[in-house]
């Protein structure tokens, strides 16, 4: 696989790229100028912590923060913290997440909150150019950082956990000092990685919900009015706006009189319920566009001003909450993907056997899709619970709140799987209502292509089979595999 140099400079990076170059599709590169302020950024931190007492250079962490580090044992410090907060649980971290995480601390290290060796720069970009990773588990953070992954990260950089995978030598050890330690771990990278991963695969599979839906619309020839320029002119959510003008321009060679006053929720209300995820994921997408690029670093090194300041910019509550918020979206959409499904497999209004059976003679055709569609969608809603609803107090009651990001950007990654099967259960149904009508989109668009392509992909037959195969192939096109 050839791969593009993208070069990150701390301010520019977005969601896509992240995803990117986690999956291999490109590679980075430092930018100078960025790297040359992370090298003279130590100077400056330097000349602060010898006049005032900084957080995590000059005192402990946490509930220790009024304990102050003497000067015989600065000198290990760095190592001892990386050492106490690398104890992360749990099942290890997927490698395409984990090349997710390097990307977004590099590029975050980069904006220049820290005093951070350069050195750790170069190491972060020569492990993501030749594939070397260092092992996380998936559980110790809480939303307020990513603590536990990211110190051991620091312990692989240090030399004290081996480095796994890649091409060529491993990274060589580096001697990690106070100034590097807490810097490295002061973010939410991991969190933030997954988020930027979930919410690519979703962007593109949200974009292909008005072509499932408008498959099905032509199948049971459905109205086209509550997609109007008018309706939502009158009511202009920008999502809903968004939806509705998709499907006008897929359904705009529409040559047929729907035979209802007005269809089942399924259809008519799409614009309201799909244009709500389709906010959502923008909402995600611009919080993930700052969180990519933000100096998070607790204390932030101001080196205009030359001196620190004490902050929370690590908590991921708004993080949380776009999380939260996409994927109760996302069962919104499931939801009326299901239902038009529902309609897809009755006689009422399809004209065909019950099911999409071969004939009325008892054949189950379809009938299982329903149960599998429905089996995923719980899936969906278990992953929706919001997060946020979590609460901690810890470390001595200094730290009381928590958002539980990382929580839900696992549950979101959880989700991409399952929106995914749901989507093509209905398409898979859609296409063989048509087949079975006899009847293709009208003209030679967008749509036409879209049911073309499925049509070569899914096997034809409608007698009683097992059609895991069959939902598997579509699953497949829809995520563009």
């Amino acid at each position: 696989m050839t791969s593009t140099r993208l070069t990150l400079n701390g301010h520019a990076l977005s969601a896509a790229q992240v995803s990117s170059v986690a999956r291999g599709h490109a590679r980075p590169l430092l930018d100078a100028k960025a790297r040359e302020q992370a090298r003279e950024a130590r100077k400056t931190a330097e000349r602060i912590t010898a006049r005032r007492r900084v957080y995590g250079y000059t005192t402990g962490v946490g509930a220790n923060r009024t304990a102050s580090v003497p000067d015989s044992a600065v000198e290990t410090f760095g190592m001892r913290l990386l050492r106490s907060h690398s104890g992360g649980v749990g099942p290890v971290v997927p490698d395409e997440q984990t090349r997710a995480m390097l990307t977004v601390r590099l590029n975050q290290l980069l904006h220049g909150g820290s005093a951070i060796d350069v050195a750790v720069l170069d190491r972060l970009a020569e492990a993501l150019t030749h594939g070397h990773l260092p092992t996380l588990h998936a559980l110790g953070a809480i939303g307020t950082g990513d603590l536990s992954a990211l110190g051991e990260l620091g312990l692989t950089l240090a030399g004290e956990l081996p480095w796994r995978g890649g091409s060529g030598p491993a990274p060589a050890p580096l001697s990690l000092t106070h100034w590097d330690a807490l810097p490295l771990m002061s973010s939410g990278a991991l969190t933030i990685g997954q988020s930027a991963l979930a919410t690519t695969d979703l962007g593109h599979l949200l974009h292909q919900v008005p072509l499932v839906a408008a498959l099905t619309l032509t199948a049971v020839r459905g109205s086209t009015e509550p997609y109007a320029q008018h309706v939502h002119d009158a009511r202009p959510h920008a999502g809903a706006q968004q939806l509705a003008a998709r499907m006008r321009e897929l359904l705009a060679p529409a040559d047929w009189q729907s035979p209802l006053v007005q269809d089942p929720f399924g259809l008519r209300c799409l614009p309201q319920v799909h244009g709500t995820a389709l906010d959502a994921w923008s909402a995600l997408d611009q919080v993930l566009s700052v969180e990519i690029n933000a100096a998070v670093e607790n204390p932030l090194l101001n080196a205009e001003a030359e001196d620190y300041h004490h902050h929370g910019g690590f908590h991921l509550a708004r993080l949380g909450l776009a999380l939260d918020q996409l994927r109760l979206g996302l069962l919104g959409t499931a939801e009326l993907s299901t239902t038009r499904l529902g309609i897809l497999v009755e006689p009422a209004f399809t004209g065909l056997p019950p099911f999409l059976a071969a004939d009325e003679d008892g054949s189950s055709g379809i009938m299982i899709t329903e149960y599998a569609a429905q089996s995923a969608l719980a899936e969906l809603r278990s992953a929706a619970q919001p997060v946020t609803l979590g609460h901690a107090v810890i470390s001595r009651g200094v730290e009381e709140h928590a958002s539980f990001a990382s929580t839900g950007a696992r549950r979101l990654l959880e989700s991409v799987e399952h929106f995914g099967l749901v989507l093509a259960c209905e398409l898979l149904a859609a296409v063989r209502a048509l087949r079975m009508r006899g009847l293709v989109p009208a003209g030679d668009g967008e749509l036409r292509d879209f049911h073309d392509h499925a049509a070569r992909v899914l096997d034809p037959s409608v007698t009683d089979r097992n059609l895991t195969a069959d939902v598997e192939a579509a699953a497949a096109l829809l995520a563009g595999a």
